[in-house]
Formats: structure tokens, C-alpha cells, sequence
């Protein structure tokens, strides 16, 4: 569906996106994942009570158990570089954002650090999974009624200067993950109004082998459960979450320089440069400056 708004950039990914010769695992192995998947929803629902009541660390690690165990079931390996830092950030509000590609965006970066985030309103209407994030303290936005932007943004600007970490996805929409959009302003207003740390995280997925694969990346007018039955369908998938270093308060002198410096640390982590063109495209580009930590691995059954 084509944005009712300017601020609602489109997405030109779509089915042409997606990568070919993926291995695959046979029919018994996807039924398994989404009945081990359904057992997470089952634990995430019992759960939903404890999260309520439990704080600090004992509530992080069960939120981490929730999200962890979901990656788990549909066969998806977790490797970290720079986890440990995120883990140890101080417990202080920050603006944490990332490059949008997949519904698993969100359940990566709670697998790592449970935080909470701002996401669209249509999420809450999705089974289970829209319950736990709104539990977890999800500001939800409208994206169809503009004039509800501003309060919104106070909201999150409250919530960061009230030291939470709010995780966004600034490019709006999701992205194939070969190609990616600009990072709208909005929201790091928000982090210079609360007088909050950017924290940028960049996201990929690839293969068992090294190659990039977009299979696992929410694009187009696909359902929900579309790109639920294709993930189920990958074997070998890997989700590489680099964790890039704070930029600090007035750092920038706006937010569409602090948010070019966030776009330019995702970029720079995933070893690509953005072209400012309108022929959008990706460089492959050597990044020495910003290699790779020893990497936190959670394993996946096989």
C-alpha cells in the first residue's frame, strides 16, 4: 500500500528482492520449528505475568529467555559483535536504533538487551507477538494521522529522558537488507530533546556459508504469515547484530546530522557506504576502523 504521507517513505523492495538457491529443510523439520515456536507463544503468554511483576536483571534475563527461545525455534543463530558493551551500558535512557529489514529485527535486539521500542500501531494488532510487545512498553505510532507525530515524539522524548532505552527503526519501512533507506529525523529529535546517547545497531542476515540472503526480510504487501512460512523454510540462518559505539549528547548540531551519523555507523558496520543519490545502491567498501569484535554466538538446533 503506497504512504498516505511524506513522511511515510516507500520501500521499492518486493518479491524481485529476494535471493535464490537458499538451502532449505525438508516438511518435518518446518513443521517442528513452528510447533517449537508455538511452545515459545504458550511460554511467552505464561510469561507475560512475571514481566509484570519481576524488575531489573531477573526481568531482562526472562525477557532475553522469551526472545532467544523464539529465534531458537525457527533455527536461527545469533552472533553478536560487541553484545558484552550493550549489556554493560549504564542503566540510563538512549535512542536505539537499527536498520529495518524483518519482523525478527525486533526480536533480536530483546534477545540481546530487552528494551523497549517505538513501532507502528498495526503491531499491536498482531497475534501474540503484538501482546508481548506491548507489555514490554512499546510506544506504538499512527502512521496513517500525521497530526498525532508530535505527541508521540513528546512521548518518546519522556520515555528516554526517563531512562529508558527505546529501540526504533528510523528507516520506517523494512528494507531487502541489500538494499536500505534514509534514516528519517524524528525520532533523534527526540533524543536531543531527552538529552539522550544514540546507540546505532546494524542488522544482517546471511547463510551458514557467508552469503546474504533477503529471505528472511518483511517486504512488500506479504502477510505476516508469508514471511513466517519462509523463515521456517531456511536452513542455516544466521542473524549478525553489530552493536556500534554511543554517539553522545551534542555530538550534533541537529537531528539530520545526528541521524547521518547513525545512518553512517550502520553503514560503516555492515561495511557498506550509502550513495545520497536517488538511484539508491549499496558499495561494497574496506572498513577497517570499525572490525568486527570477538562475537557472542547463541546456538541454534540444526
Amino acid at each position: 500500500m503506497s504512504p498516505r504521507h511524506p513522511w511515510m517513505p516507500p520501500s521499492p523492495c518486493g518479491d524481485h528482492c529476494l535471493t535464490t538457491g537458499e538451502p532449505t529443510v525438508h516438511f518435518v523439520r518446518r513443521v517442528l520449528r513452528f510447533a517449537a515456536a508455538i511452545l515459545m507463544v504458550l511460554t511467552a503468554l505464561a510469561a507475560v505475568p512475571g514481566l509484570l511483576v519481576l524488575r531489573g536483571r531477573a526481568r531482562d534475563r526472562l525477557v532475553r529467555l522469551v526472545f532467544g527461545g523464539v529465534l531458537r525455534s525457527f533455527g536461527v543463530r545469533l552472533v553478536v559483535h560487541g553484545g558484552a558493551e550493550l549489556a554493560a551500558a549504564p542503566a540510563r535512557g538512549a535512542l536505539v536504533v537499527t536498520n529495518h529489514i524483518s519482523w525478527l529485527d525486533i526480536v533480536a535486539v530483546n534477545a540481546v538487551r530487552p528494551m523497549r521500542a517505538l513501532a507502528k500501531r498495526e503491531i499491536a494488532s498482531w497475534p501474540v507477538l503484538g501482546l508481548l510487545v506491548a507489555k514490554a512498553g512499546t510506544i506504538f505510532l499512527d502512521r496513517e494521522r500525521l497530526s498525532t507525530l508530535p505527541s508521540t515524539m513528546d512521548q518518546l522524548a519522556g520515555a528516554l529522558r526517563g531512562g529508558s532505552l527505546v529501540n526504533v527503526t528510523p528507516e520506517a519501512t523494512t528494507w531487502c537488507g541489500r538494499a536500505s533507506g534514509r534514516f528519517t529525523t524524528a525520532a533523534f529529535q527526540a533524543a536531543i530533546d531527552g538529552g539522550v546517547p544514540v546507540r546505532p545497531i546494524a542488522l544482517r542476515y546471511r547463510l551458514a556459508d557467508g552469503r546474504e540472503t533477503t529471505w528472511p526480510a518483511f517486504i512488500g504487501p506479504e502477510s505476516l504469515i508469508d514471511s513466517l512460512r519462509r523463515v521456517a523454510r531456511l536452513r542455516g540462518l544466521v542473524l549478525e547484530v553489530f552493536v556500534c559505539p554511543e554517539i553522545a549528547p551534542g555530538r550534533a548540531v541537529d537531528r539530520r546530522e545526528l541521524a547521518g551519523l547513525a545512518e553512517a555507523a550502520v553503514s560503516a558496520a555492515l561495511g557498506t557506504v550509502q550513495i545520497p543519490a536517488q538511484r539508491r545502491r549499496k558499495v561494497t567498501v574496506q572498513v577497517d576502523a570499525v572490525a568486527p569484535r570477538p562475537a557472542r554466538v547463541t546456538p541454534a538446533p540444526r
